[in-house]
């Protein structure tokens, strides 16, 4: 049985293989000058497909190391989420 970080792992990578065909699609599309309301659609899926892979990322990281940083490193941990969440809300 798989544990939850190897189901993350797995599912991170489907993710980034979804993205690289959502990107070869968009490079097809601008190569054959396709409409362009068509390329800002893909290149919104393409966004949209980011955040979710960054938000797959962030749990893992939550999960997997925050919670331990916490009880060993409590300033790291809070420093490392303030420097990420300003970075995000720029």
């Amino acid at each position: 049985m798989k544990s939850h970080y190897e189901d993350q792992k797995e599912h991170a990578k489907k993710r980034l293989n979804i993205i690289k065909g959502q990107l070869e699609g968009l490079q097809k599309m601008i190569e054959e000058d396709k409409y362009c309301i068509d390329l800002l659609n893909q290149s919104l899926a393409i966004q949209n497909s980011l955040k979710s892979l960054d938000a797959l990322l962030f749990e893992r990281h939550l999960k997997t190391h925050v919670a331990e940083q916490f009880h060993h490193e409590p300033e790291k941990a809070n420093e490392e989420l303030v420097k990420l969440f300003k970075r995000v809300h720029k």
